[in-house]
């Protein structure tokens, strides 16, 4: 792990604690999804996540539970979980393992910028779309 890598560390879990993690990554910039698995999975208009490199992070304490599923672009996505409180943790799809979706309400001190909006076609009327410099209707761009 490189000193930078270090210096961005951050630590988050599940709401019961159970489950503890530390992911050595910048996790300040958030991407919301509208999709409708996600508007699911959160019970909210939209989940807000980082995307971190998978290497980057560390259970410290607990197993999470996974969740797959294939998804409206087509993947299958593995959504981790606590099985004791049901906390939304983070996923991965399996074309892309090296990279984590991690929740940033999983953090313990989330902070950062919304650069972007995806699903936004999927996106609740009632839930008005952040603002943020990008907006997708379908996906993420490659």
């Amino acid at each position: 792990m490189s000193e930078s890598n270090l210096a961005h560390a951050a630590h988050g879990g599940c709401l019961c604690g159970a489950i503890r993690y530390t992911v050595h990554a910048p996790v300040d910039s958030i991407v919301m999804c509208h999709c409708t698995n996600c508007q699911k999975a959160s019970g909210t208009g939209a989940s807000a996540n980082v995307i971190v490199p998978t290497a980057a992070l560390a259970i410290e304490g607990g197993t999470p539970r996974i969740f797959s599923q294939r998804v409206d672009s087509g993947n299958t996505l593995h959504r981790h979980f606590c099985g004791d409180c049901g906390s939304p943790l983070w996923s991965r799809r399996d074309h892309q393992p090296e990279r984590t979706v991690l929740k940033v309400g999983s953090l313990d001190e989330p902070h950062g910028t919304i650069v972007m909006n995806i699903w936004t076609r999927s996106a609740r009327v009632c839930f008005p779309l952040p603002p943020a410099p990008e907006n997708h209707g379908r996906g993420r761009p490659a």
